[in-house]
């Protein structure tokens, strides 16, 4: 089997399950839609295919959707996942006319986590280290809504520091300079009872781009990775992080879309 197909195949097969939310407050199905609850009031919605549906079918499934969040009071929004090699006629036209709003598309990337491990050179003064403490997973996550051009939220900070509070693997990784700046940062998830662990979150400030600290940083998640025993590598990675993630060896195996309903 070609190496994307199998990459593919591994990413259909293991994390297009429960693996895929585990934070998730709650998880109900409807056909092969799970409707997954999170805090602050966000819904989701994933699935390992869409069981073969024709459009007249996957009508009935997003409507069924729609209901069962609308009946939620505290739900506020919520995502519908799609990827760009599944079998789902008229899901998009479908999405649009019940208020969906389609996001940017993103690349989903996967690679062998022992071929991403190579030593990086960090410009003079920068340091690579995990972060735990309150005030540093705040300082982290206000540079990253930063850098996303979001406004500055407790939110995520509020959220992270949930997820470490549960100690389910996941790890906060930074780059510092020497003045204590957080020039960039990322996150490691190991999903449990796969082969893989996820980066997400990659933002590094622009002053500090193209010096290596991003790739350095993939470098050091893939490493913590392998001492978890995962092999596999994942992402869904935006058009600017697509590069640096191939040149790290990466692959990129579909595409990934992300449809936003809110109430």
């Amino acid at each position: 089997m070609p190496d994307r197909a199998r990459l593919l195949q591994a990413y259909d097969d293991q994390l297009r399950t429960d693996a895929e939310t585990p934070s998730a407050i709650s998880v109900e199905r409807l056909g092969p839609l799970r409707l997954v609850t999170f805090a602050g009031g966000r819904g989701f919605v994933t699935y390992r295919d869409l069981g073969g549906a024709d459009a007249a079918g996957v009508a009935d499934l997003v409507a069924g959707a729609v209901a069962h969040y609308e009946a939620a009071p505290e739900i506020t929004r919520f995502e519908w996942k799609t990827r760009g090699h599944d079998l789902a006629p008229g899901l998009h036209e479908t999405l649009l006319a019940h208020g969906f709003e389609a996001d940017e598309p993103e690349s989903i990337m996967i690679g062998e986590a022992g071929g991403l491990t190579a030593e990086v050179p960090l410009p003079e003064g920068v340091v690579l280290r995990r972060v735990r403490d309150e005030a540093d997973v705040r300082a982290m996550s206000a540079m990253q809504d930063e850098v996303f051009g979001d406004p500055v939220s407790d939110a995520m900070a509020e959220a992270l520091l949930r997820r470490l509070a549960l100690d389910d693997g996941m790890e906060l990784w930074v780059a510092e300079a020497s003045d204590g700046e957080i020039v960039s940062a990322g996150r490691l998830e190991p999903v449990a009872n796969t082969d893989f662990a996820g980066i997400w979150g990659g933002a590094t400030r622009a002053p500090w781009r193209g010096r290596g600290i991003y790739r350095a940083l993939t470098a050091a998640r893939a490493r913590s990775a392998l001492a978890h025993g995962k092999t596999l590598i994942h992402s869904d990675s935006t058009e600017f992080s697509r590069p640096i993630l191939e040149r790290s060896g990466l692959v990129k195996v579909s595409t990934t879309t992300p449809y936003l309903w809110r109430r």
